[in-house]
């Protein structure tokens, strides 16, 4: 299955140290040219275009369709609207994006899409992590993450925290 992530799931795992989680899950991930120039932007040390060229799992795409990345721009970031517009072209059969601006417009197009938090109750049931919460916090302290109480609970309850 293609995947294709936004700058979100990849920078937040990424400041915690869990950038392992999306290899583990997905085994290969594509991102948009404007998805690694926002992680260069954010974190240079990591997502460089020299250190972006190391990591295996992870491969830079040149989105084709300019007219519809330049319409996703209206409503989207960069980012974003390279992501969806990328996964258009890939037909990829899962997108990694947290917004809910950009969920809203993917759905539109009828791509599937997971968020980070999706991602964690995934990387448990899958055993990959033996617990959701302590990374979730780490997020939350270390990342910036913003999660609503409820989301967060709905989170806990769902991985049987």
């Amino acid at each position: 299955m293609v995947i294709v992530s936004n700058t979100s799931p990849l920078m937040n795992l990424a400041v915690i140290g869990r950038l392992d989680l999306i290899e583990r899950l997905y085994v290969s991930v594509n991102i948009p040219d404007a998805v690694a120039g926002e992680l260069a932007t954010a974190l240079p040390e990591q997502f460089n275009s020299q250190a972006i060229k190391k990591i295996s799992w992870l491969t830079v795409h040149s989105v084709m369709n300019r007219q519809m990345t330049e319409s996703l721009l209206l409503d989207l970031d960069a980012g974003e609207a390279e992501a969806i517009a990328l996964s258009t072209e890939l037909k990829a059969g899962l997108l990694l994006l947290d917004e809910r601006r950009g969920r809203n417009i993917a759905q539109r197009f009828g791509l599937k899409f997971i968020g980070l938090m999706g991602m964690l109750i995934e990387a448990k049931r899958k055993g990959h992590v033996p617990a959701v919460k302590p990374i979730l916090d780490e997020l939350l302290a270390t990342a910036g993450f913003w999660v609503d109480n409820r989301l967060y609970a709905r989170v806990l309850q769902e991985a049987g925290e």
